[in-house]
């Protein structure tokens, strides 16, 4: 499964090719399709990204916990599914912008790629900045509430 950390800014070429950041490119090579995974937030002025692997088990989540001619199962396949587009990387990496998607996300000569885990996000830089303002606000605010990160193992008498 791909990991995304880190948030970069990479300039538009005026063909609406976007480098994708070289360290999320290095944890898709592994997945099948060589390219991201990209669709229109429907919460924000933005676009969500992922691999396959990912968009794999989505679709298989939203079938799987609604009916499948539920509201609920079409209403989502339709703003994530319907609405997604498969990119390949060209030979330097990069990915082409559809028109609508930047028109969504108000992108032009540059965008802000947002590691989130799984998935990762792209923004106009300086909406993005708004947005991260605010949610940091709300993490100050929230971070009382969080459990503690478990260790992954417990350490062995010999483990310093």
């Amino acid at each position: 499964m791909a990991l995304f950390l880190s948030t970069t800014i990479n300039k538009i070429d005026k063909k609406g090719r976007l480098s994708v950041p070289v360290q999320f490119r290095a944890n898709i090579a592994v997945d099948g399709f060589q390219g991201i995974v990209l669709y229109p937030s429907f919460k924000h002025n933005c676009l969500h990204g992922t691999d396959m692997s990912y968009m794999e088990r989505l679709s298989n989540s939203i079938h799987g916990d609604f009916g499948l001619y539920s509201d609920e199962n079409e209403a989502l396949a339709t703003s994530i599914l319907a609405a997604s587009s498969q990119l390949a990387f060209d030979p330097e990496g990069r990915v082409t912008l559809p028109k609508a998607m930047m028109e969504h996300a108000g992108i032009g000569e540059h965008a802000v790629f947002v590691g989130l885990g799984t998935t990762f996000q792209i923004w106009q830089p300086d909406a993005y900045e708004i947005f991260r303002e605010k949610q940091l606000t709300l993490a100050k605010q929230e971070a009382r509430n969080l459990r503690p990160v478990a260790p992954s193992h417990k350490p062995d008498r010999g483990d310093h």
